[in-house]
C-alpha cells in the first residue's frame, strides 16, 4: 500500500488553467515555494493547419506580466496577432460607430490575440524549468485550517500544507465553495458562439464589433494572415440555431455584417463551432482566511470587452506585489495582507463588472428609443478624444 505523502510549501495553488500556471510562476519568481495542484495535461501540440477556437485578447498588463515570467518570448509568435484598431458599430438604420486605434492611444498595439493552446504550451514550458514549483496531481477533497496554515486534503490521502491557498480554479471554483463565500449569479440568457474563418479582404489588424440588438453582440478578432476569430454573444434561442447550422451557413449570416469590411468568410475548420454559457458571477469576497481568489474564481464578466482573462492576470500581478510588500512580521497568508489585495483589486474589478453588465443590458434591449440613444452615444463618444483616451488607457491595463 502506498503511504500518503505530506508536502509543505509557501503557496498551494488549485487550478489547471493559464491563470493558475501564471500564478505559480509569479510566486516562484518572487522566491516562494509553490505547489500547483491538479495541473492539466500538457497542452495539445499546435497544428499549423488548425486554429484554436478559444482565443484571448491580452492587454498590456498581461503582456508585461508574461514577459517578466519569460513566457511571452516562448509563444509561437507566428500565431499571435496584434490588434492595431477596434471598430465598434451600433444597430439599426442610424447605426452609431466608435473607433479606437493604437496611434491615438500612443502605443504600438492595443492588444494581442493569442490562442489558448499557444499560451498553454508556453506556460507548460516555463513550468518545466521553474525553480521552487512542485506539480501535484490529485483531486482536492477538503481544506482544513489551523492557526498557521491551511491543509489541502487529496482523494488519495495526500496533503499539501501551506500558509496561503490560491483559488485559480475557474468560475465553478471548488476553493471558493470550501470557504463558503457567497456570490451574486445571473445568467445572461446568451451563449458565446465561437469559430474561426478566413476572410476575403485583409483585416489590417482591426477588431470589429457589432451591437445588433435582438441578435446579440458579434465580435470578429484578427488572427495572423487573412483570418478572424468569431465570438458571437447570441441569445439562447439564436445560439441553438447557430449551432444546428453548418459553419458555412454561419459564415453566410456573418456576411450581412462584415461583407463591406472583410468580404466573404470561409470556415477554417467547419467542425469546430463551439458555444459556452454567458453569465455574471460576483463573489462577495476575493479572500478568506489564508485563501485568495484570482481569475474566474474571483469574478466572471460578459466577454464583450474581451477582458475576463486580463482581469485574472491583473489579479495575479497584484497578489504577488501585495504579498511581496508585506511587513517583515506578517506571514504570507496574513489576514491584513490579503485584505490589502482585495482592496487593491476592488475598483478595477467593479468597474469592469459594471461596464460590461451595463452595456450588455443597454445593447441587448430591442426597443427603438434605446436604439436611438445608444447609437447617439457611440457617435458622441467617438467625438470626445479625452474620454476615449481614458477608456483606452483602462483597457490597456494602465489604471494608474
Amino acid at each position: 500500500m502506498r503511504r500518503a505523502a505530506h508536502s509543505h510549501s509557501d503557496v498551494c495553488i488549485v487550478g489547471d488553467g493559464a491563470i493558475a500556471k501564471t500564478t505559480a510562476l509569479a510566486f516562484a519568481q518572487a522566491g516562494q515555494s509553490v505547489t500547483l495542484l491538479s495541473p492539466a495535461k500538457p497542452s495539445a501540440p499546435l497544428d499549423d493547419a488548425s486554429w484554436d477556437v478559444r482565443v484571448f485578447a491580452l492587454n498590456h498588463t498581461a503582456h508585461q506580466l508574461l514577459s517578466s515570467l519569460k513566457v511571452w518570448g516562448a509563444l509561437d509568435a507566428a500565431r499571435v496577432a496584434p490588434v492595431d484598431a477596434m471598430l465598434v458599430n451600433g444597430d439599426g438604420a442610424q447605426a452609431g460607430a466608435l473607433g479606437f486605434d493604437a496611434y491615438g492611444a500612443h502605443v504600438g498595439t492595443l492588444a494581442w490575440i493569442v490562442e489558448d493552446r499557444n499560451l498553454g504550451q508556453a506556460l507548460d514550458a516555463a513550468l518545466r524549468f521553474a525553480q521552487n514549483v512542485s506539480l501535484v496531481q490529485g483531486q482536492a477533497t477538503r481544506i482544513e485550517w489551523t492557526q498557521d496554515a491551511a491543509i489541502v486534503h487529496l482523494d488519495g490521502g495526500d496533503t499539501v500544507t501551506a500558509p496561503l491557498v490560491v483559488g485559480a480554479d475557474g468560475a465553478q471554483s471548488w476553493v471558493r465553495g470550501q470557504c463558503d463565500i457567497g456570490l451574486d449569479y445571473r445568467p445572461y440568457g446568451q451563449r458565446g458562439v465561437v469559430g474561426n474563418f478566413a476572410c476575403e479582404k485583409p483585416h489590417h489588424g482591426a477588431a470589429h464589433q457589432w451591437f445588433t440588438g435582438a441578435d446579440g453582440i458579434i465580435a470578429l478578432l484578427p488572427l495572423p494572415g487573412n483570418r478572424v476569430s468569431l465570438v458571437w454573444s447570441a441569445p439562447d434561442a439564436l445560439a441553438d440555431t447557430l449551432q444546428a447550422e453548418s459553419a458555412t451557413e454561419l459564415a453566410a449570416r456573418l456576411s450581412a455584417w462584415c461583407q463591406d469590411k472583410l468580404g466573404a468568410l470561409t470556415p477554417l475548420q467547419p467542425e469546430l463551432i463551439r458555444a459556452f454559457p454567458l453569465r455574471l458571477i460576483r463573489p462577495h469576497s476575493m479572500v478568506a482566511p489564508r485563501v485568495a481568489l484570482v481569475g474566474d474564481a474571483a469574478h466572471v464578466v460578459h466577454p464583450m470587452a474581451g477582458h475576463g482573462m486580463n482581469l485574472g492576470f491583473a489579479d495575479v500581478a497584484q497578489l504577488v506585489k501585495t504579498i511581496g510588500e508585506r511587513e517583515a512580521q506578517r506571514g504570507i497568508g496574513d489576514e491584513r495582507v490579503l485584505a490589502r489585495y482585495a482592496r487593491a483589486r476592488k475598483e478595477d474589478v467593479m468597474l469592469m463588472l459594471l461596464a460590461t453588465d451595463g452595456l450588455a443590458r443597454l445593447f441587448g434591449a430591442d426597443l427603438e428609443p434605446l436604439r436611438v440613444v445608444r447609437n447617439l452615444g457611440l457617435n458622441l463618444l467617438d467625438k470626445l478624444p479625452a474620454l476615449k483616451r481614458k477608456m483606452i488607457s483602462h483597457a490597456l491595463g494602465n489604471q494608474r
